[in-house]
Formats: structure tokens, C-alpha cells, sequence
């Protein structure tokens, strides 16, 4: 955020800067304020997945099953306030269900308690494909608003729940005041390189759609996750560890 505008110095911002701007009541810079927004890169989806023991296939057989046993299923997490924690609580939200959240210190032992079935359910990358079709684990659907390729036959939540919709996103900022000139430069780069052969195989083996488009187009998706999460966060009475 201190550097100097001169388009040498980039920074990645990912979802979690939406997130982090309610979660955190006192950062000490702000990211809709205090970059220049250049260019959005991927969208990742997040998965619904359940250990094979919980009774239910469908995301409308979950939402039956929960309704049943209020505060008896368990949700893991990467942690409070991660992607997976807040498209949990938006899913407890909009279907109506009371189920639990178990928070862990990152990704990998969330998904080993729920391998092993300490933990019911878990919204998780798409890196557990291979766990999906081995039968380790049970997916219900996708959390972006259109179906997945590696997986077409797998709805979204949507599908059942309209309006609900969360996925990972990553995209280059600079530090504010960067010239319309640099950030025009780099957004045209960027975006070329998002046309490379072997950047889109890289991609989509990292489960990703492409997110090409221009400074403004980045800069909204900002504002609008920063919102969304924001809403989530109050409504959840969220507080970080």
C-alpha cells in the first residue's frame, strides 16, 4: 500500500480481502480505498461435499435431513471467516438450518476429520475431485451460479436455493494512485496472458474460469464481494479468533 505507484509493485488480491474488510473492525488500510484495481484472474467454485454416511444426496434431501436434526449435523471450516466458514453461513441462512461449525486451523485437517467422518459436512475446493470419485466423499453441488465442467452433472446450489452464490476469486491490484496509463497497461497484459494455451490448461486444472475483463469490471467485483460478505458477517454476528 506504501510503495510507489509505479506499476513495479503489484499485490494479489483474493476474496479474502472482501471478507477481511468486515471481519476486521480495525485494519489499518482499506482495499476498495487504497488500490488500483488492474485485472481479475480466476474464479474458483466451492464444493458441497459430505462424508458418505449422511443420509442424503440431493441438496433438498440435506435441507430435509438438517431440518430434522437442528444443531446435530457439523459444518468444518478453514477457520472463522474463510470462504468455506461464510459460504456455510450463507447457506444456513437461506435454506433456513441450524448445523453447527467447527472451525479448524486450515484446510487440510477439515478435510481429514471429514474423511473420517468427525465432521458431516465441509464447502471445499476443487482439489477433492479425486476423493469425489472414489467415493470417499459425496458431493451435492457447486456454490457458483452455473455448473462446473469438470463435474456438468453436478447442480448448483442455486438450483434449489436461487439467488445463492459464492466461489473463490483472485485478481492484481496496485497502489492507489497508479496512473490510468500503467493500469491500462498491465489490465491489457494480463488479460493476454489469459488467452495463453497452457495459462488456460493451468486454470482449469486448478478448477478455475477465467475472469477477463476491465480495471472498472474488477474494481465492481470488489465492492459488490465486499458487500455481500459484509452482510453475512453482521448477520452471523461473525467475530474473528
Amino acid at each position: 500500500m506504501k510503495a510507489p505507484p509505479d506499476g513495479y509493485t503489484l499485490l494479489q488480491v483474493s476474496a479474502a480481502a472482501a471478507i477481511n474488510a468486515t471481519l476486521y473492525e480495525k485494519l489499518n488500510f482499506n482495499f476498495i480505498r487504497d488500490i488500483s484495481p488492474i485485472a481479475a484472474i480466476i474464479r474458483q467454485p466451492t464444493i458441497l461435499v459430505v462424508n458418505p454416511a449422511v443420509p442424503a444426496t440431493t441438496i433438498p434431501e440435506f435441507i430435509a435431513y438438517a431440518k430434522a436434526n437442528p444443531g446435530k449435523i457439523s459444518m468444518a471450516s478453514a477457520g472463522i471467516g474463510s470462504i468455506p466458514h461464510l459460504a456455510g453461513e450463507l447457506f444456513k441462512t437461506t435454506a433456513g438450518i441450524d448445523i453447527a461449525h467447527v472451525p479448524y486451523r486450515g484446510d487440510v485437517p477439515a478435510l481429514t476429520d471429514l474423511l473420517s467422518g468427525q465432521v458431516h459436512i465441509y464447502f471445499t475446493s476443487p482439489l477433492v475431485v479425486a476423493y469425489i470419485r472414489a467415493g470417499k466423499l459425496r458431493a451435492l453441488a457447486v456454490t457458483t451460479s452455473t455448473r462446473w465442467e469438470a463435474l456438468p452433472d453436478l447442480p448448483t446450489i442455486s438450483e434449489f436455493l436461487p439467488g445463492y452464490e459464492t466461489s473463490t476469486w483472485f485478481g492484481v491490484g496496485a497502489p492507489r494512485n497508479t496512473s490510468p496509463e500503467i493500469v491500462e497497461k498491465l489490465n491489457k497484459e494480463i488479460n493476454a496472458a489469459l488467452t495463453d494455451r497452457s495459462m488456460k490448461a493451468r486454470l482449469a486444472d486448478l478448477g478455475g474460469t477465467m475472469l477477463p475483463g476491465s480495471p472498472a469490471d474488477f474494481g465492481k467485483l470488489i465492492v459488490d464481494e465486499t458487500e455481500k460478505w459484509g452482510k453475512v458477517i453482521r448477520a452471523a454476528n461473525i467475530k474473528p479468533e
